[in-house]
């Protein structure tokens, strides 16, 4: 295969929301920049994940690019999009925004080394393309690296296995035995799909899921325009709230509420339907473990009121409380507990039977053996910092980030990396990322960046990084602000705790957007906490 030799001022890895708007607003900046996408259209995470059901747990309008061009001539359908419409919406997007033009698809980045001669990146690809740039910017989002259980046998299995995230484009499942091993977002989704359909489906629960109601509906072409002369408005919300969602929030602890009180608020925001119930709710469920079990009794009366089967209750709305709401994802469901309350639903319970092994014919677990003709893994990612492992990443001292990164992940703002000039990170490590809205998020981000690059070329800067002093300090801020909070104390992929061997610490950023926002925003004051290198 012949070599293509490119020479760009940016390249940008990840067709995701971050690499999209990364790839508009580094072209508006007049610099030459190429995108590499290991699909073969954008859309991250909707691009690969085309499993039934698949949707996203965030409302419009806030889920979207903030960029009139875009949204002009775009209607969502739903409040809350399923994974086919998301897929239309990136097609979109490249159409008005001409993306695909300086887009490499089907192209996975091998590795990324700085060149100190030059003060350039040196970016290799499967392709075989080798390209240099001055800026490299890793969009590979939380959510791209597959997560396989390696449970004994696997490899003697006959019946079909399938990856949520690499779900096929038909599957019938009439007749059939399936299993699914997962309890996740998207666990739950399938679930709810495919236990409408004629088949034995059974599923393999470790812990449950915390779901509350989507309370989904259609949304007219007439509504949705109408909402566009309120979006300068609701991004401006988005933009200033913690979480970036704009609803309304409460300044109240739970725990100085009365009972009557709090029942009425729980009922009002129940009824709302989305994250309401999370985001515009009392503060303090994550921080007070007495809040956290007021919310918890409130959700379990909820949920095993909807049930029939007394034993599925107890494995998925235990009466008492097995972890701390919201610190696993919490996911929003629309029939989820009528859907395993059927009798073609079997809930099978991971830690009273763990699978001990696969064999040919299904799955043998510490109380016998079932037959499957399909088994599903919802078993999620490598999150937040699988795929940037995965990148090749060499700094300037020739140390790979795999070995920077072996006694802890170490950024500063969850934007840069020490040691690695004109490296950006997008959606990843140490910065509010997987629990904040990511498409407003992902902008702040990148007008961040832009900056920053705007900054440098203002004042003659060849290059600029992180000091280790400020990157530590950073460190030391993402874990003291976790260790306020309830998070620590569940096992969970917000702390890199659902992948074997992987070290266990707060891969995200919970103080916040406008506090990590105000942060950033002074460090490109007068480059506090960063290393620059004059022409």
């Amino acid at each position: 295969m012949t070599r293509t030799e490119l020479k760009v001022d940016a390249v940008v890895i990840g067709g995701g929301f971050g690499g999209c708007y990364a790839l508009h607003r580094l072209r508006e900046m007049g610099l030459t920049t190429k995108l590499f996408e290991a699909g073969s259209a954008f859309g991250g995470v909707w691009h690969w994940n085309s499993y039934p059901g698949a949707r996203v747990d965030s409302e419009m309008p806030s889920y979207q690019f903030n960029i009139p061009a875009v949204y002009k001539d775009w209607h969502w359908s739903e409040r809350f999009p399923g994974g086919e419409e998301l897929k239309r919406y990136f097609e979109h997007v490249d159409r008005v925004l001409e993306l695909s033009k300086d887009t490499y698809f089907n192209t996975i980045v091998s590795e990324c080394r700085f060149d100190s001669a030059s003060g350039l990146w040196v970016v290799h690809t499967s392709t075989n393309i080798r390209v240099t740039c001055k800026y490299l910017i890793a969009a590979t989002g939380s959510s791209y690296k597959k997560y396989f259980p390696q449970y004994p046998g696997l490899n003697q299995y006959k019946g079909q296995l399938i990856h949520s995230a690499a779900y096929p484009e038909k599957l019938d499942v009439t007749g059939k035995k399936v299993g699914i091993v997962g309890n996740g977002a998207s666990g739950l989704q399938i679930v709810q799909e495919l236990a409408k359909e004629d088949c034995d489906l059974t599923v393999f629960i470790r812990n449950p899921c915390f779901a509350i109601p989507m309370k989904q509906r259609n949304i007219s072409p007439e509504e949705s325009e109408m909402t566009k002369g309120y979006y300068d408005a609701i991004f401006d919300r988005i933009y200033k709230s913690v979480t970036g969602f704009p609803h309304n929030t409460r300044a109240q602890a739970a725990t100085t509420a009365s009972p009557e009180e709090r029942k009425a608020l729980f009922d009002e925001l129940w009824e709302r339907g989305g994250y309401s119930f999370l985001v515009s709710n009392y503060y303090d469920f994550l921080l007070s473990e007495e809040a956290n079990s007021i919310f918890y009794d409130y959700w379990v009366q909820k949920v095993r009121a909807r049930m029939t089967d007394e034993k599925k209750k107890d494995l998925v709305a235990p009466v008492k409380q097995t972890y701390w709401v919201g610190t696993k994802r919490p996911s929003l469901e629309q029939d989820y507990y009528e859907m395993i309350d059927r009798e073609n639903v079997v809930l099978h319970d991971l830690k009273q039977a763990p699978i001990v092994e696969f064999d040919e014919a299904g799955v043998v677990t510490a109380d016998g053996h079932r037959d499957l003709d399909i088994v599903i893994f919802a078993t999620g990612y490598d999150a937040v910092t699988g795929s940037l492992l995965d990148l090749g990443i060499e700094d300037r001292n020739q140390v790979p980030l795999s070995e920077k990164w072996k006694d802890g992940t170490a950024t500063h703002l969850g934007l840069m990396v020490p040691d690695a000039p004109n490296l950006f990170l997008v959606y990843g490590p140490q910065a509010p990322t997987s629990l904040a809205n990511g498409p407003p998020f992902i902008e702040m981000e990148i007008d961040w960046i832009c900056r920053a690059i705007t900054k440098m070329q203002d004042e003659g800067l060849v290059s600029i990084e992180p000091t280790v002093k400020a990157t530590e300090a950073w460190k030391e801020e993402v874990r003291m602000v976790s260790e306020n909070t309830l998070y620590p104390k569940t096992n969970s992929w917000y702390m890199g705790t659902n992948i074997p061997g992987k070290r266990r610490e707060p891969l995200v950023y919970l103080g916040g957007i406008p506090r990590w926002w105000k942060k950033c925003n002074e460090a490109l004051e007068n480059w506090e906490g960063f290393a620059t290198q004059s022409q």
